[in-house]
């Protein structure tokens, strides 16, 4: 008797399950490059984050805000010489930041207003409203004598030549 070869075959069946892991040579390219840039991401943004340009920015941007409350108590109390004494101690808080502590520490009067009017490239600290700064301090001036606006105008620019600098 002849065997029937057809009895001998197998039923059909279904090839096994693509496993997931290990994943294809592209998926391990695709992660390297995320990694990569994700990396890559993290060190631009922590070094632009930890800039001097980036803490000076922040630091004249709070200077701003401490100008506008200082204007804004002014407004309230019209205490010239709180008012001048607060922009001269702001401006001075910022001038150490940027510049050596040697060259801003020991700067009073005529000097200070030198250096401000020589840092900003302007001449309205020595000659302009700015000069309140150091007349305002000692002096017994009415609150009407001083001109806020024109004073928080000197300190805008000042601060502003240093963050072009």
């Amino acid at each position: 008797m002849m065997d029937d070869p057809l009895s001998q075959l197998r039923d059909w069946h279904l090839p096994a399950a693509v496993a997931w892991w290990p994943p294809a040579p592209g998926w391990w390219l695709l992660t390297l490059l995320l990694l990569a840039g994700l990396a890559a991401a993290l060190i631009w943004w922590r070094r632009a984050r930890h800039s001097p340009r980036a803490a000076d920015r922040a630091a004249a941007a709070l200077a701003r805000e401490e100008l506008t409350a200082l204007r804004r108590a002014f407004e309230q109390d019209r205490n010239a010489q709180a008012f001048a004494a607060g922009v001269s101690r702001i401006l001075r808080r910022l001038a150490l930041r940027r510049f050596a502590r040697g060259q801003v520490a020991g700067l009073t009067g005529q000097a200070w207003l030198a250096f401000l009017d020589q840092t900003g490239g302007t001449d309205c600290f020595c000659s302009g409203a700015g000069r309140l700064l150091t007349e305002l301090a000692y002096s017994g001036t009415a609150p009407d004598a001083c001109d806020a606006d024109a004073v928080l105008a000197c300190a805008e620019i000042w601060i502003r030549a240093g963050e072009v600098a």
